[in-house]
């Protein structure tokens, strides 16, 4: 259901849009876009449709301040999409991804998130969020230059979240994404909407606009041809649909019976309602999934990452079971009884015994006693006599 336009509630305001685009000598060359009007909602999904060469990535380009328009007036968050803080609320994928091959897709997300300023450990948290989110988890640590199309389109959406922009412009989003990455982009953009974000979605894929957007745009010719919301512009008011289970033959019989009274004929039609390709693909893949198959491409990414939910605060306030443990009061420790284990017997003789050597050992030794020089005299004689000294000779 279409909202009553209000310039509060204007992220875009365009008037009298237009681009035309010169050769060397200042020559008109194309028209691009010629005197386009139109305002994007906030909290809305706004498609931008057409074939190519149409004027659509032309008008995304004059929205992001990359182009400057002719003739007309551009507002994004009411300024200049020129303004530095107004680029700074944007998120922007374009068609093709513009990446550096030779980083990683966590070093990629953190030099994009260095680019918005974002603290050190914010980047990390918001890149592995986001590396979950697209499924790129198993990959990470592979350079991006080795990546698939469809795995690059996944990165580039990914650097695209990273600042938690308030509009995002989409390019082409689900370009080489396998079904299960549509879905889930799909599923993005939804979250993105329900919490008051702004997404313009320019797609060639019909089915993915016609799933996900409020109002669109068509445009041809560098002019809008048709724009509304979307139920409005498919809603076909001369026919009517009824939908009921089974019937018996005989209530089908009389029920036709009395639709063939008040209508034509030709123009009833009984038949069994079928499901698109999409849900019949996503619900083989999905029992696949459960029997614990395995791939080696990108998996099917988890939730939507938590800060483009809007409850990453709230996560953050439920501490992790390790820090509930460390916060609660540690219970003292009781003292453990002491256990009376028998005494040892003791010799006392050889204690006695190792008394007395450790005092000997201490005792300093006594000093020799002096002799008198009578004992020095016979000690003397008795040493000449020891030696056999002769006596003196007589005279």
């Amino acid at each position: 259901m279409s909202r009553p336009s209000s310039a509060a509630e204007n992220v875009i305001a365009v008037r009298g849009l237009t681009k035309i685009f010169k050769d060397f000598w200042g020559r008109p060359k194309a028209r691009a876009v010629d005197n386009v009007d139109f305002e994007v909602r906030r909290g809305e999904v706004f498609g931008l449709l057409g074939p190519n060469g149409s004027g659509k990535s032309t008008t995304i380009k004059m929205l992001l301040g990359l182009l400057y328009p002719t003739k007309g007036h551009i507002e994004v968050f009411g300024k200049s999409p020129r303004d530095v803080r107004t680029k700074a609320r944007i998120g922007y994928l374009p068609e093709e991804s513009y990446l550096y091959r030779y980083l990683s897709s966590a070093e990629t997300l953190n030099f994009f998130g260095s680019l918005f300023d974002l603290p050190p450990e914010e980047r990390k948290k918001r890149a592995e969020q986001l590396m979950d989110m697209v499924g790129l988890n198993q990959t990470r640590t592979r350079t991006v230059g080795e990546f698939s199309k469809g795995m690059q389109r996944r990165i580039g959406l990914a650097q695209a979240l990273i600042n938690d922009p308030d509009l995002v412009i989409l390019d082409e989003p689900t370009a080489g994404l396998d079904p299960i990455g549509c879905r889930e982009v799909k599923d993005l953009i939804l979250a993105l909407a329900r919490r008051g974000k702004t997404v313009i979605l320019s797609s060639h894929l019909l089915s993915d606009v016609e799933d996900v957007c409020d109002r669109v745009v068509i445009y041809y010719g560098g002019r809008i041809q048709a724009q509304g919301p979307l139920k409005e512009l498919l809603t076909t008011p001369d026919t009517l649909r009824i939908t009921t289970p089974v019937l018996p033959k005989s209530t089908l019989e009389r029920v036709l019976e009395i639709l063939r009274q008040d209508g034509h004929t030709d123009s009833i039609r009984v038949d069994n309602p079928t499901q698109n390709l999409e849900s019949y693909f996503l619900s083989v893949v999905e029992k696949a999934r459960a029997s614990a198959t395995e791939t080696s491409g990108a998996t099917s990414g988890a939730r939507v990452a938590a800060y483009l939910r809007g409850d990453g605060e709230q996560a953050a306030e439920q501490p992790s079971k390790l820090l509930e443990k460390l916060s609660l009061p540690q219970a003292k420790e009781e003292p453990k009884p002491a256990t009376s284990k028998p005494a040892p017997a003791v010799d006392t003789r050889k204690l006695d015994q190792l008394s007395r050597a450790t005092e000997s050992k201490s005792a300093e030794p006594a000093p020799p006693p002096k002799e008198s020089p009578a004992d020095l005299a016979k000690a003397n004689e008795k040493l000449s006599s020891l030696l056999g000294k002769p006596n003196a000779p007589k005279s």
